[in-house]
């Protein structure tokens, strides 16, 4: 992970992009933080970060507001010389800024943004300050509405945003790990910390009755419902360490004196890799239809976007170590599986289909990611500083990779040697 003469080249120019556009950020973060916007509504979000660009439009940037289709994506960008299919690399940063309900920026896509606009921004004007005369390149900003489970960055890849891009970079914040108060991020989550995911509605049809003068004419959807919970529960003790299964009950019935004759619930099963995952899916789903025979209900299943698990790409993730350690800061390439948690991304579909990096860093918080604490934390000053940071590592990787045709051709043989083409599981 030594650092390159390339990489050398932009550290510099890079900071001072993000000194100059500081006030910006700051004030785009803040906008984003304080206005939090559920999944496809994030319409103050979408125009605070087109209007930032539009009033750039001099330095080069051309705003594709709602993009590909979706009402609350953006697409931002800035091309020199003949790039894309023509000539250069394409390389994308991913700008998450939903929220949570209830809670706010309680996943910190606020820093999410932020992080990526930052990188942006500076890895453009350093190429434009430092790149080798006659260089062509793409550098864009995706604006990925609805991470949290309505999957924008799938439909963004049924409609076409990645097709042409080259790598795709971003960040994600936690929660500062106890006794660690230097380390500021890693290039990779731990193994296991962005799971693959399945995401299902199950309803259970039975028939209304007067639960007092004659229950026996009824057939019961809690029962089912009921059923079902308690058949997962048990499956639980027979699944992976590493395996989730997790719901809540949506609806549970009308009235205490009606037989509830539709009942639901709303189940989230996740395993380490695709490839786990649907036989595990399978197993919930008799779960499911067990408790329908056991009731007599029909049960119905709603099926969401399934999230893949994050394929990290190695070259990237050593070159912003390299770039981040060059600057001063306490990174790591990844750390033991104990270290961290669970969770899943659609940035892992995004790992499938073009290389990628979705690296992780550690803000100050009183709590842990989805809840009100760590909304504090994700608008903290230092938090804010702490994504910035992250921005100027995510930038000198991208010019290294915008340049160096060597560390190009090692990035995309690390993706080819994997698992490449997205397999649509639902």
């Amino acid at each position: 992970m030594q650092l390159t003469i390339s990489q050398q080249r932009y550290i510099q120019p890079v900071q001072d992009a993000l000194r100059k556009y500081d006030a910006r950020l700051q004030i785009i973060n803040h906008k984003i933080w304080s206005n939090p916007e559920l999944g496809y509504e994030e319409h103050q979000a979408h125009d605070h970060i087109c209007e930032l660009f539009e009033a750039l439009h001099s330095e080069g940037y051309i705003v594709r507001r709602h993009a590909y289709g979706l009402d609350t994506a953006f697409e931002v960008e800035y091309k020199h010389g003949e790039g894309g299919a023509a000539g250069g690399r394409i390389l994308a940063f991913n700008a998450e800024y939903d929220a949570l309900p209830g809670v706010g920026h309680a996943c910190g896509h606020n820093l999410i943004a932020t992080s990526s606009i930052a990188a942006f921004i500076a890895a453009c004007e350093a190429l434009k300050a430092a790149a080798p005369s006659g260089l062509s390149y793409i550098v864009r900003l995706l604006g990925t509405p609805a991470e949290e489970s309505g999957g924008g960055k799938i439909r963004l890849l049924d409609n076409g945003a990645y097709k042409d891009v080259n790598a795709c970079l971003m960040i994600h914040p936690t929660a500062m790990p106890p006794g660690q108060p230097s380390l500021l991020s890693l290039a990779k989550a731990p193994e296991g910390g962005f799971l693959a995911n399945d995401k299902v509605s199950v309803t259970f049809t039975g028939k209304p009755a007067h639960a007092a003068a004659a229950p026996w004419e009824g057939v019961n959807a809690l029962d089912a419902v009921v059923a079902a919970y308690v058949n997962i529960s048990l499956l639980r003790q027979q699944i992976l360490p590493t395996q989730r299964v997790h719901g809540v009950i949506v609806n549970g019935g009308d009235r205490p004196n009606i037989i509830p004759w539709s009942a639901s619930v709303d189940y989230y099963i996740r395993s380490p890799t695709l490839a786990t995952l649907k036989p595990l899916t399978e197993r919930v789903v008799k779960c499911f239809e067990a408790a329908a025979i056991a009731t007599g209900c029909k049960v119905e299943f709603e099926w969401g976007p399934s999230y893949a698990d994050v394929k990290s790409n190695e070259p990237i993730c050593e070159s912003y170590v390299s770039a981040m350690r060059a600057m001063g800061q306490h990174v790591l390439l990844t750390a033991p599986p104990s270290a961290g948690g669970s969770a899943s991304t659609d940035m892992g579909n995004v790992s499938y289909a073009v290389p990628g990096f979705h690296g992780v860093f550690f803000i100050p918080a009183k709590g842990g990611n989805h809840t009100p604490q760590f909304t504090e934390g994700a608008g903290s000053a230092e938090g804010y500083q702490r994504a910035i940071e992250c921005a100027a590592g995510m930038a000198v990787t991208a010019c290294h990779f915008l340049e160096d045709d060597d560390f190009a051709r090692q990035v995309a043989e690390d993706f080819a040697s994997g698992e490449s083409a997205w397999v649509w599981a639902r």
